[in-house]
């Protein structure tokens, strides 16, 4: 289903204080933690200019600086030139709306996620949007729950280009978003079913020990074969 958003760029309504987040359950955080940890390995594989921050206000309007929104994980590129910033304020300079947000669906943040969420982003320039429900509590004024909603952006709109349970196709990554550990978890993947994982560091580097270690049994279990 495709759903266009035209949304004015700011509201009084969306007016977000500086550490100001809500709180989290510990599904919610493992979730984001995964996303993240999957979203650093790729820029540190790619050597990118680029990073990942989790509850950073991002913000939008100059002339309306406390409108903004939080989401739960996101994809700068290129990245600040400072090391720590407080906020992402897109009219300063080296400040850039995501390529990729992500909104994990709690208990108390549904109907944000679902209603007011796509309209924020639309207005703040991030390039596409997903909205994960793993246990599918939202419901919004154009429908559902979904497990996961895709929005894009194009040189005309913002556009709902995916709805459903996954897989689906994440054009700024070039990846597939698939569900792992019964549906409870979000990741990128190589194909669209799911068998080539992107890895976190940790994963990249236990296959790496694992490969070591077959590699030695390998070779003692020649050597024992030469008597």
């Amino acid at each position: 289903m495709e759903l266009v958003f035209t949304v004015p760029r700011w509201s009084e309504r969306w007016v977000l204080e500086d550490g100001v987040s809500m709180p989290e359950s510990s599904e919610h955080r493992l979730a984001c933690e995964l996303l993240e940890a999957i979203l650093r390995a790729w820029i540190a594989r790619t050597a990118r200019d680029a990073t990942v921050y989790a509850n950073l206000a991002l913000r939008w309007d100059e002339e309306h600086p406390k409108v903004g929104v939080d989401p739960d994980v996101c994809l700068v590129e290129p990245a600040p030139l400072e090391r720590q910033v407080r906020s992402l304020r897109t009219w300063e300079s080296g400040h850039h709306a995501p390529r990729v947000a992500v909104e994990v669906v709690s208990r108390d943040t549904a109907r944000k996620d679902y209603e007011e969420g796509p309209a924020k982003y639309a207005a703040s320039g991030t390039r596409e949007l997903w909205v994960f429900d793993p246990e599918r509590r939202g419901r919004g004024l154009m429908g559902g729950p979904w497990t996961l909603q895709l929005w894009r952006r194009t040189e005309e709109a913002f556009r709902r280009v995916y709805v459903g349970d996954a897989p689906a196709y994440s054009e700024e990554l070039g990846a597939w978003l698939v569900l792992t550990e019964g549906g409870s978890r979000l990741r990128l993947a190589e194909d669209e079913a799911g068998e080539r994982l992107w890895p976190t560091a940790k994963e990249e580097a236990d296959a790496r020990a694992e490969a070591a270690e077959a590699e030695v049994a390998a070779l003692r279990a020649a050597l024992a074969a030469r008597g």
